[in-house]
């Protein structure tokens, strides 16, 4: 792993993951390509920024759940050759229900040189302290609809406020949001904003 990479958990104390990529809960149906544990890993500036929205958000009785941080360019690769496999509706009612699974790349959901893979973009959403449940945000990560944009309709006032609240606390620490997927983070001084690593999350 490259020497300013490191797993998040170790450097942000508190903060809960379940990293989708290694598990069989995604959108290809099955571990991806280059996840070859279930942690999220990221680098140092991202830890830190990732602390400073763990402590806002901890003011207000949250937490802060991962799903992905820094992505392999191999499990990209995984994506792309994915797509353009025979459609099998495995986990398209789930994750793209409007769309073939082609059409991802166009719509922006998904990306042949993905920011994950520079080390400073996560997935992720907010949890209760007190009862370990996620907060209600109108849609799951990697929906890839226009119901998972920000701003979107069809969902209700309590799931629109939490989405902002996320992208306020979000924003408070140094990340920009993504327009189209509610979960979506990077930081905004990221340091390898031209780098697309490979090593595996092993």
């Amino acid at each position: 792993m490259n020497d300013d990479f490191v797993y998040v958990d170790d450097w942000v104390p508190g903060i809960r993951w379940d990293a989708k990529y290694a598990t069989w809960d995604n959108f290809t149906g099955r571990p991806v390509d280059g996840y070859d544990v279930n942690r999220i890993v990221g680098t140092k500036a991202l830890c830190a920024a990732l602390e400073d929205a763990r402590q806002r958000a901890a003011s207000m009785g949250l937490g802060l759940l991962l799903w992905d941080g820094y992505r392999p360019q191999r499990a990209v690769d995984c994506f792309i050759r994915w797509s353009s496999l025979p459609e099998d509706d495995h986990t398209k009612r789930r994750h793209y229900p409007n769309i073939d699974k082609s059409e991802m790349f166009d719509h922006g959901y998904v990306a042949t040189k993905s920011g994950h893979s520079r080390g400073s973009t996560v997935d992720l959403s907010l949890y209760r302290l007190h009862a370990a449940e996620l907060v209600p945000m109108g849609g799951h990560h990697d929906l890839m609809d226009s119901v998972s944009h920000h701003g979107a309709r069809g969902i209700t006032q309590t799931e629109a406020t939490n989405r902002r609240l996320l992208l306020s606390i979000m924003r408070d620490s140094g990340f920009n949001g993504y327009e189209c997927e509610w979960w979506h983070y990077t930081l905004d001084n990221e340091p390898y904003p031209d780098t697309y690593f490979d090593f595996p999350v092993a």
